[in-house]
């Protein structure tokens, strides 16, 4: 890599002894804090080259603790987004960074650096940014003006915000099997929003949600997020449904570092350990959820293992929920090996396979835990209900609850009644505060649209961004939000269980409601323990 405005000459990371790291970000840093606008751009690149390996070999080395590695690549963050003057320059440096960590994640992989070479050299780079801010010693006057409350200066360049709004996006099924699933999810955001937006905004800027159709299809999503990211230029990301969707979505998200909130999946794709940056989820996962099933099946209504099988869709979402089967299993004391596992084809209503699989199965099956959408759903227990009377089908949350009752309803009260739903809300039918505020929202400004599982999820992620969106102040940007994110505890929305985030933690509920379909399709309240 050529050397761009620094007389420093670069060298080799993997060649450089650890006691000039030090010394070397002095001399960058001293120059970067006299240095006229367009040549911080420059200072910052050549900064980039220096760290990048470093931060890449200690990626590399599984001992190295991950939130140290952390630290550095927030503060050289923010030192990229004080140094761009346009979002070009800022997607230049970012990328820059990017192939200088992929270049010491190599070094060593290959042999080139040990891991005591790169713990010395992340030691010495941690006691180097030390204190202040990089980004204050970078450009002092615009890190101190960030902490102040001064409205933004007109013709923001942060993507999606202007002084008037800030746009947010969600990719979701609005034709196809699942469209339900993506009109209600967004009906309760939209919902969220109207109320904030009658109330004045967060800080004056209204805000507005755009949707993208993407079928349910991962094929599709690619597609839809380049479209709210390049031409409608949204700040972030919300609700997003599905998981085979978000296999897709989540690393476009993350590239561009783009937030990612409150997607309508409780997969683990969305839960990585550490946690992503920019992605942060308000709902429980679906191995909470299945995991609080298969107790109930067993320790409640006195199942054993062996007699609960799993019907899924055959894709990431039913991976998903089998797997938190199968950890229900192990926690049990229980081999996870033998589970029946009926498949149907995603955007299908195709059950016959699962259903002869579970026709054959000796001993019989006395409980189905279903990963499942709300129409193959359906027509699965239609044609099973005949042939086991007594069997007990429970699905997560992400089933479509209304619209699954509503399915069931249609084939009559023998076909929905006890069919049950794990939860990551309240009940609808509920008092809570959050219930009722829903509902009074819903009404005011959806008139006619029936209080909803999924919509209530939707309002309730909506809010906590909302909440999020105040703390952060007028002088928005990703980073900020993404810190503020990190910071909120014990928030109370009236959930009746108070919801936290950390750096180590960005999943904001763990709770699971128990729910089961009446003879009038209605759902009441069961206790899962």
């Amino acid at each position: 890599m050529p050397d761009h405005g620094s007389n420093v000459p670069l060298v080799a990371e993997s060649a450089m002894p650890p006691r000039w790291i030090t010394i070397l970000f002095g001399v960058l840093l001293a120059s970067a804090a006299s240095a006229a606008p367009g040549d911080k751009t420059d200072v910052v690149r050549n900064l980039a080259g220096r760290v990048g390996p470093i931060i890449g070999s200690a990626l590399a080395c599984q001992d190295i603790a991950r939130p140290r590695i952390q630290v550095i690549v927030d503060k050289f963050t923010a030192v990229i987004k004080e140094a761009s003057s346009n979002e070009a320059d800022r997607d230049d440096l970012t990328q820059l960074f990017d192939r200088s960590v992929a270049s010491g994640h190599g070094a060593v992989t290959t042999g080139k650096v040990d891991c005591r070479l790169a713990e010395r050299q992340l030691a010495d780079l941690e006691r180097s940014v030390a204190g202040p801010a990089l980004s204050g010693a970078i450009a002092p006057s615009s890190a101190a003006a960030a902490t102040t409350s001064a409205p933004p200066a007109a013709g923001t360049t942060t993507r999606g915000v202007s002084d008037r709004e800030i746009r947010f996006g969600i990719s979701a099924p609005f034709s196809g099997p699942a469209k339900e699933l993506g009109r209600q999810m967004k009906l309760g955001i939209d919902t969220a929003f109207n109320r904030i937006n009658d109330a004045g905004g967060v800080d004056g800027r209204m805000l507005k949600l755009i949707s993208a159709d993407d079928g349910y299809e991962p094929t599709r999503t690619a597609e839809t997020m380049k479209q709210l990211y390049e031409k409608d230029q949204v700040f972030g990301i919300i609700g997003n449904v599905g998981t085979p969707t978000a296999v897709v979505a989540v690393p476009y998200a993350l590239e561009r570092r783009l937030l990612f909130f409150g997607a309508f999946t409780g997969a683990n794709v969305l839960r990585n350990d550490p946690p992503d940056r920019y992605v942060f989820n308000y709902r429980a996962s679906y191995a909470e959820e299945t995991d609080a099933v298969v107790r109930y099946l067993v320790k409640l209504r006195r199942l054993r293992p062996g007699q609960i099988a799993v019907f899924a869709q055959q894709d990431a979402y039913g991976d998903s929920g089998f797997a938190g089967v199968a950890k229900a299993f192990r926690a049990l004391g229980a081999s996870d090996s033998a589970i029946l596992r009926l498949n149907y084809k995603r955007n299908t209503v195709d059950v016959d396979e699962a259903v002869n699989q579970l026709k054959a199965q000796k001993p019989p099956i006395k409980a189905v835990v279903m990963v499942a959408t709300y129409r193959a759903a359906a027509r699965f227990i239609e044609k099973t209900r005949d042939l086991y009377p007594g069997m007990i089908y429970s699905n997560v949350s992400f089933v479509g609850s209304t619209a699954l009752a509503d399915e069931l309803m249609l084939l009559g009260a023998r076909y929905a009644t006890g069919v049950i739903v794990t939860q990551v809300v309240p009940a609808v039918s509920g008092y809570s505060s959050v219930v009722l505020e829903y509902k009074n929202a819903l009404a005011k400004y959806f008139p006619g649209e029936a209080p909803d599982y999924v919509s209530l999820e939707g309002y309730i992620s909506a809010n906590v961004l909302i909440q999020a969106l105040k703390r952060a102040g007028p002088q928005l940007d990703t980073e900020k939000l993404v810190d503020v994110l990190e910071g909120m505890r014990d928030l109370d929305m009236g959930l009746g269980a108070t919801l936290s985030y950390g750096r180590a933690e960005h999943q904001a509920s763990h709770k699971i409601w128990g729910t089961a379909i009446d003879d009038k399709g209605k759902y009441q309240a069961i206790e899962l323990e």
